[in-house]
């Protein structure tokens, strides 16, 4: 099979296109002939050396894929050769074929093309987990997502605001501020030139954000505690600011709130496949009707890999970068 290594971490122009062995699926395993696959900030980090595959995972890159199903492990009775699905995963997406646990095999959505389904499966995953089963946002609850333009704010935004919430987002410039607001934002904020804690305070009359999801980590600790209103929950699902802060124990106390992380890459593979099932019962409908839709900027082959990777690292994206073997 076609699949990106590398010899070493580093820069985008480390990874490579070669052949590898093609995988056979064990027990309880699908394999996929990979349609697309997409990359994601975790990518850029393995990529990296900071953010290793768990252990017994691919070491080739790729979080998520949609395709074909080739071939079924003993034991696997939910999907069959020929099937047409995407897949969460634990590595292993920038290949021409993957072998993926069955649980975390999900058909693709009607209506969506086999190739734009690479863009669904970690969004819609990381954004229905985090949002919904851990912090159990509710309908009229304020949602601030950080970074609404990216992949997850882009899906967060309209899952959010079609289950009734009103949502408040981030971003950096005035094309993104734009696309967020025709995605449902209420308010979109720019973080370049707008304090976030006083625009959402002054839009809810003092209430704040009952659930802010945060791909920052550290840059933003202090004043998303500060933000969040009585009771409030903030979601850590991100490092781009850096891994250690001060936290006023104190506020969080006066304010009943509570400060979760969470990674979904190591979590067991029972737990991502209760994921799964509850992303295709509760979300695949309303990507079905079109009330929420994955957004893509660019399609690429896989031999520009690197050229996706400069993309995203440059933020000048507005949703997914998609890659085809």
């Amino acid at each position: 099979m076609r699949a990106v290594t590398q010899s070493e971490p580093g820069g985008p122009e480390t990874l490579v296109v070669t052949e590898l062995p093609d995988p056979t699926p064990g027990p309880g395993e699908v394999l996929v002939e990979v349609a697309a696959t997409a990359v994601n900030r975790a990518d850029l980090l393995q990529r990296q050396g900071h953010y290793p595959p768990p252990p017994g995972a691919s070491e080739v890159i790729g979080l998520e894929c949609s395709g074909t199903v080739a071939a079924v492990g003993e034991g696997v009775t939910r999907w069959a050769v020929g099937d047409q699905v995407c897949a969460l995963l634990a590595g292993g997406g920038y290949a021409s074929l993957v072998v993926v646990p069955e649980g975390q095999v999900m058909p693709v959505p009607d209506g969506v093309d086999l190739v734009t389904a690479a863009a669904l499966p970690e969004v819609a995953c990381t954004v229905w987990s985090n949002v919904f089963m851990v912090a159990g946002l509710r309908p009229d609850e304020v949602f601030l997502v950080h970074g609404g333009a990216g992949g997850i704010g882009t899906f967060a935004i309209q899952l959010a605001s079609r289950l009734g919430a009103r949502v408040f987002t981030t971003a950096g410039s005035e094309d993104k501020l734009a696309r967020c607001r025709e995605l449902g934002a209420e308010v979109a904020i720019s973080y370049r030139e707008q304090d976030f804690v006083e625009v959402v305070r002054e839009a809810t009359d003092g209430h704040g954000a009952d659930v802010v999801l945060d791909n920052m980590g550290a840059k933003y600790l202090e004043r998303n505690v500060d933000v969040l209103a009585t009771e409030g929950r903030l979601v850590i699902i991100g490092m781009q600011g850096g891994t250690k802060a001060e936290l006023n124990i104190g506020k969080l106390l006066s304010k009943r709130g509570a400060v979760i992380a969470t990674a979904l890459r190591a979590r067991p593979v029972e737990g991502k496949a209760r994921i799964c099932a509850s992303v295709v019962e509760h979300v695949w409908p309303l990507v079905t009707d079109g009330s929420v839709r994955p957004v893509v900027s660019a399609v690429l082959p896989l031999d520009e890999v690197a050229e996706a990777h400069r993309r995203i690292e440059g933020g000048d994206n507005i949703g997914k970068v998609l890659l085809t073997p």
